[in-house]
């Protein structure tokens, strides 16, 4: 479904991005799109925060109520996703052809709609989650394996440049 999704946005949204020539550029360009996809993880934060306040546990520091937990773990889980999506990222963006940048931002979406949906998911049943997971992961595992190609295949007289 990711890559459907992906190409289907890309041949159908009408932007471009704009040229970046060298590495730096092409950095600040993923850092700016990377801001967008830590949305979910803000809101959840907040949603985590209220749901702490509105638990109807005496002890703060005591076992968490079901409701509250999954706020947690869907906090804790996203910052580590992000954490790797940002790296692969601004490795992606440094071996893409200036034609094809565009993913850059389309990939940012993906991220950011398929924790969402994550979270969803996680929220209504444990069983349910894989989906989400999945919609996060299996780009992330495909960017992490494009950029070992390219780093090891395509350029290796690059790779400690």
């Amino acid at each position: 479904l990711c890559p459907c999704l992906v190409y289907g946005a890309y041949v159908f949204l009408p932007f471009d991005a704009p040229p970046l020539p060298t590495i730096s550029t092409r950095l600040v360009y993923t850092l700016r799109c990377a801001a967008f996809a830590t949305f979910p993880i803000i809101l959840g934060m907040i949603i985590s925060g209220i749901s702490r306040l509105c638990s109807s546990a005496l002890e703060p520091f005591g076992d968490l109520q079901r409701e509250v937990e999954i706020h947690r773990t869907y906090v804790s889980q996203s910052v580590h996703l992000f954490i790797l999506y940002f790296f692969n990222m601004a490795v992606l963006a440094t071996y893409l052809p200036q034609e094809v940048l565009k993913l850059i931002p389309l990939l940012t979406g993906l991220f950011a709609i398929s924790r969402l949906i994550y979270w969803l998911s996680y929220a209504i049943g444990r069983s349910f989650r894989a989906f989400g997971f999945s919609m996060t992961f299996l780009p992330l595992l495909a960017m992490l394996l494009w950029n070992l190609y390219s780093m090891f295949v395509l350029e290796p007289e690059n790779l400690l440049a």
